[in-house]
C-alpha cells in the first residue's frame, strides 16, 4: 500500500511536468541549494535558457501533491521521497534536471550525492546567497504578489529560522551572489556539464 503511494506521488509529480528536454547519454544533475529569497527560481529559469533541464522545484511539487500545503514534517517527508524518486526516474532515462529547494541540511543532500552516483549523472552543486537586506526585499515583494508565477510561501521568518540550520557543504561547490551578474557563473556551470 505505501508502494503504492509512493508510485502515485511520483507519477502525479510527472504528469505534471509537460514536455521534457530530450534524453542524452549522461544527463546533468544540478542541486541548487539556498534560503528563501536567495533567487534560486531565478537562477535555475536562467540556467535553462542555456541549457534544457527540467526543473523539479520543490515549491511547486508541493502543492501539485498537497494542493494546500500544512508544511509539516511528514508532508515533507513524502514530498521529498517524491522528488527524489522523480529525479532518479528522469536520470536514469537521460533526462538532465534541476532540483529547485533550499537543500539546506548536509542529511538531505547525501540522499541527492547518491541519486548522483546511482545514476552516473554529472553532479552540480549550486549555492546561492544574497546580501539580506536584498532578501527581505525580494521576500516581501513576493508577499505583496509582485512576481505572480512564483510558488514559494516562505516569508522573512521562514528565511531566519531556516538560516539558523543551514549546514556546510561537503562537497565542492560553487557559490553564487545573485545581487551581483550571475551569466558568467550560468557559462561556468554549462562549461562544466558539457565536459
Amino acid at each position: 500500500m505505501k508502494q503504492d503511494q509512493d508510485n502515485n506521488d511520483i507519477s502525479l509529480l510527472k504528469q505534471s511536468l509537460g514536455i521534457l528536454p530530450e534524453p542524452m547519454v549522461s544527463p546533468a544533475f544540478v542541486v541548487v541549494i539556498g534560503l528563501p529569497g536567495t533567487g534560486k527560481s531565478f537562477f535555475c529559469n536562467k540556467l535553462v535558457e542555456k541549457s534544457p533541464f527540467c526543473i523539479i522545484e520543490s515549491d511547486a511539487m508541493r502543492k501539485c501533491l498537497f494542493g494546500k500545503p500544512d508544511y509539516s514534517i511528514q508532508e515533507s517527508a513524502r514530498l521529498f521521497k517524491a522528488c527524489h524518486g522523480l529525479i532518479e526516474d528522469l536520470l536514469y532515462n537521460g533526462v538532465p534536471v534541476i532540483l529547485d529547494a533550499t537543500n539546506l541540511a548536509e542529511s538531505n543532500r547525501e540522499r541527492l550525492y547518491y541519486i548522483g552516483d546511482k545514476t552516473k549523472a554529472k553532479l552540480v552543486l549550486v549555492q546561492l546567497d544574497a546580501p539580506s537586506e536584498l532578501v527581505y526585499k525580494r521576500l516581501k515583494d513576493r508577499k505583496e504578489g509582485a512576481d505572480p508565477e512564483n510558488k514559494s510561501d516562505a516569508d522573512w521568518e521562514v528565511y531566519l529560522n531556516m538560516k539558523q540550520r543551514a549546514g556546510r557543504i561537503k562537497r565542492n561547490h560553487i557559490v553564487v551572489d545573485t545581487s551581483r551578474d550571475i551569466e558568467p557563473v550560468i557559462d561556468k556551470i554549462i562549461r562544466i556539464i558539457n565536459k
